[in-house]
């Protein structure tokens, strides 16, 4: 009898070691398929444009997306970036909204560049940081950006080698960036980037560009209040420069359009560039983020991409309803998870924090699987315990970090302690492990 309970345990632990660790390949071995965050559900639109994406802007959430991998000129969106830097140097006391700066010469050549976007700063002049954030915003000024760029670095060579390391820090490894106002690098005149070719050209992909407008809104959801205006003035020593923004979707511009009620973020255009634009808009509760790249450009009063971003906007509409759930809620397919040597044989689970899934509207039901089967004791109330990834159907939801499924965390919803040796012992015997 004792023998046999030697096999019988020996047989046991190969069984487990064998299942953890098939278990263990299944999951290292699936492959991440790029293809999916560079083309997805690209068929069920056809845009106009050499790149697009929308994605939820809290969670990721892929929902379409057409060559969203492939880097090409990214223009004056690239100014999001030096507004995030501005943000961050403000909360970090390093810079003040009231602060007052004076524009080098280069900067003013730039600035008053007739054929560039812009608000006049002159030699001499100060400016607060805060009359410079809303001109790189809204009236797309260059040299305000390129100002801003300077004061929180002390040159623009070494704010765009903080942009590079920024961006890098976001996952970001394939962007080129020279400049800190989109313009190319020749342009910049004695500012420009040392040693590169004075074409250079700021680059990135739409899912790139996807990420910056992503991590912009979630550190700092105020820059939506200033990208939503559709006018403001810019005041100088008594003269006043009427700005209006780019964004031509904004309420009292030419594109604006109910259905679509935009408040952000930027705007780009340069030749190689073509037209393109990065907006935001809330939906039904959720933060709709999209990215539409290389649109036509005939003239300066061509509206193609915000047609673009109109149709990719009302496809998603159409297409999914997002549907946001607080934490702690349980999902279908994934209400427990088995807990090893626990008090109880199982725990509870629920969302990690207050999660929006769109859910595709067609009529199937979204459930929930869990990454993992079982977990060991003792487990601790709202302790991290695996991720929960979603399908619709045979549709699976796919995120930007994630092109084979979007992980959403989930917690244990009570603690579940850890039995004893002795109960261990006896559970074994009994079979009531």
């Amino acid at each position: 009898m004792f023998f046999s309970k030697k096999i019988k345990r020996a047989a046991i632990t190969t069984i487990t070691a064998v299942s953890i660790f098939s278990c263990g390949a299944v999951f290292a071995t699936i492959p991440v398929s790029a293809d999916t965050t560079s083309s997805y559900q690209a068929d069920q639109v056809k845009l106009n444009v050499k790149s697009a994406i929308a994605i939820d802007s809290d969670s990721g959430q892929i929902l379409y997306a057409k060559n969203a991998t492939k880097t090409l000129p990214i223009a004056s969106m690239t100014k999001l970036v030096t507004v995030y830097l501005t943000l961050q140097a403000i909360k970090n006391h390093k810079l003040s909204w009231d602060q007052k700066v004076k524009p080098t010469a280069p900067i003013v050549k730039v600035a008053n560049n007739a054929e560039y976007s812009n608000v006049p700063l002159k030699l001499g002049h100060s400016y607060t940081i805060r009359q410079l954030y809303q001109a790189t915003l809204i009236e797309s000024a260059n040299g305000a950006a390129m100002l801003l760029g300077q004061t929180i670095a002390g040159s623009q060579k070494a704010f765009i080698d903080q942009m590079r390391a920024q961006v890098k820090k976001w996952g970001i490894e394939d962007a080129k960036i020279y400049t800190a106002c989109g313009l190319p690098n020749g342009n910049l005149g004695k500012d420009a980037y040392p040693g590169v070719n004075k074409n250079a050209e700021n680059t990135m992909s739409a899912k790139d560009m996807a990420i910056v407008g992503q991590k912009l809104i979630s550190a700092f959801p105020e820059v939506l209040e200033t990208t939503r205006l559709a006018h403001l003035n810019f005041k100088d020593a008594g003269h006043v420069t009427k700005m209006a923004n780019f964004n031509w979707m904004l309420k009292g511009l030419s594109q604006y359009d109910q259905a679509y009620p935009v408040d952000g973020l930027k705007t780009g255009t340069t030749d190689a560039a073509g037209a393109c634009f990065i907006g935001t808009v809330q939906h039904n509760g959720a933060r709709l983020l999209t990215v539409v790249m290389g649109a036509r450009h005939r003239d300066g009063t061509d509206p193609a991409r915000f047609e673009q971003t109109k149709k990719l906007m009302n496809y998603v509409f159409t297409k999914y309803r997002p549907v946001t759930m607080t934490a702690g809620s349980q999902m279908n397919g994934a209400k427990t998870i088995k807990v090893i040597d626990g008090d109880n044989a199982t725990t509870n689970l629920g969302l990690k924090q207050k999660t929006t899934i769109w859910d595709p509207a067609d009529g199937k039901t979204l459930v929930a699987s869990l990454n993992k089967k079982s977990v060991e004791a003792p487990i601790k109330k709202d302790q991290t315990v695996g991720d929960y990834q979603f399908k619709s159907g045979n549709e699976k939801i796919v995120s930007l970090s994630n092109p084979n499924g979007m992980n959403v965390k989930a917690k244990a919803l009570s603690a579940n302690n850890k039995v004893n040796f002795f109960v261990r012992i006896w559970r074994w015997i009994f079979g009531g492990r």
